[in-house]
């Protein structure tokens, strides 16, 4: 790492700045407010839907910008309305359920809206969907009518890694496959579109370029972006195909690992 202060800061939320308790502590909020203060640029690069945005806008006073459903949907933090969305068309996710469905009969399935979503009534939305508004149970017919931000497809008991390698051969010429849990639940956005080229598209915009970012992250769904960033860093909780990637590691999400580096590079 240079002596050089970054532009701007990308960060992952869940796994990453969020702990396992669901929260962010006081001293990550402190770090992520002397990014504004520096003058720099604060994202949070996320694979949650706007629906989720709420209390982070919260901890954050409401301040800066979010891209969301893994580079989907860009978030105004401020307004909380969602400034740009990449959508996969109908016909894809039609095709694509189909290819699932024949590849891993098993498999559930929702798509998710930039406001909102659908799943199929023997999808198992578990405790993050739990407090949720705008879901609603719909026929497969229904499923693939409209298009969405991001295709989900949910697998009750197989290892995330092997699942995502089996739809990426089923798929991976329709949508850009990825997962950010230890669960089986796979994460489906239009072709091409990853947190890694929305936050390029962000910075392309701003004039910054990716040598002036500082990104940090813990799951498969953030390796683009990780990879696209001049530096980046992994939690030590972080899945190893990151730990494997990133120019440098940090302390787990539960130790305030991402303030950490902050509290360094923005003292």
């Amino acid at each position: 790492m240079s002596d050089v202060t970054p532009r701007l800061i990308a960060t992952d939320l869940d796994g990453t700045i969020v702990r396992s308790d669901g929260t962010i502590s006081a001293r990550t909020v402190a770090a992520l407010a002397r990014v504004e203060r520096a003058g720099a640029t604060l994202v949070m690069v996320t694979g949650r839907p706007p629906r989720w945005m709420h209390e982070i806008a919260n901890a954050v006073d409401h301040n800066g910008i979010a891209i969301c459903a893994n580079g989907a949907v860009v978030y105004d933090l401020h307004t909380e309305t969602v400034v740009r969305s990449h959508m996969i068309e109908p016909d894809v996710i039609a095709k694509a359920v189909e290819r699932l469905r024949a590849a891993v009969p098993e498999l559930r399935f929702a798509v998710e809206y930039p406001t909102g979503f659908v799943f199929e009534a023997r999808y198992n939305l578990g405790r993050w969907d739990a407090e949720a508004l705008g879901g609603r149970p719909v026929d497969g017919e229904t499923l693939v009518s409209r298009g969405g931000t991001k295709l989900l497809a949910f697998h009750p008991n197989a290892d995330p890694d092997s699942l995502a390698e089996k739809a990426e051969k089923a798929v991976g010429d329709l949508v850009t496959v990825t997962h950010s849990s230890g669960r089986g639940l796979l994460e489906m956005s239009a072709q091409g579109v990853t947190k890694a080229s929305a936050l390029a598209e962000f910075c392309a915009e701003h004039q910054i370029t990716a040598a002036d970012v500082v990104a940090f992250g813990d799951m498969p769904n953030d390796l683009p972006m990780l990879t696209w960033a001049g530096t980046s860093y992994g939690v030590a909780n972080a899945h190893p195909l990151v730990l494997a990637a990133v120019t440098g590691t940090t302390a787990r999400n539960d130790d305030d690992g991402v303030a950490q580096v902050l509290e360094r590079l923005f003292p």
